[in-house]
C-alpha cells in the first residue's frame, strides 16, 4: 500500500497539487485532510495532477467528488489532470467524468481556467 502524498506548487494563478500513492479506504482520512488544506489556499483554481496515483477505490473516488463539492462551496474550480488510464476508465464507467473536469495535461487544465476566468 502506497501512502498518499500531496505536493503543491503554483502553476500560473492555479494551485497545482501533485497526488501520488493509493487513494483507498485505508488512506481516506489522510487524503481528505490534505485535500481540505488545498481549499485554504487563496487560489480559486486547483489542479490535481493524478499521474502518480497508483490505485483508486470507491472511497478515493468519493473523496474526489466530495472535494469538488467543497471547492464549489468555496467558489473554487477543481480540475483533474494527467489521470491514469485505469482511473480515467473508472471515472467514465461511473459517470464521474461528467461532473469532474478532466484534462489530459496540466497545461490544458490551465487553459480551461483561463477561458473560464
Amino acid at each position: 500500500m502506497a501512502v498518499p502524498s500531496v505536493d503543491t506548487s503554483l502553476a500560473g494563478d492555479c494551485l497545482l497539487a501533485q497526488v501520488s500513492g493509493d487513494m483507498i479506504y485505508e488512506n481516506q482520512a489522510l487524503l481528505r485532510g490534505r485535500f481540505e488544506d488545498l481549499l485554504q489556499h487563496p487560489a480559486r483554481c486547483i489542479i490535481l495532477d493524478l499521474t502518480q496515483v497508483t490505485f483508486c477505490d470507491s472511497s478515493g473516488l468519493n473523496t474526489l467528488l466530495d472535494l469538488r463539492l467543497q471547492a464549489e462551496q468555496e467558489n473554487t474550480v477543481l480540475f483533474l489532470a494527467r489521470v491514469p488510464a485505469t482511473l480515467r476508465r473508472v471515472l467514465e464507467i461511473t459517470g464521474s467524468d461528467q461532473v469532474l473536469r478532466v484534462y489530459d495535461t496540466v497545461t490544458d487544465a490551465q487553459a480551461a481556467w483561463t477561458r473560464k476566468a
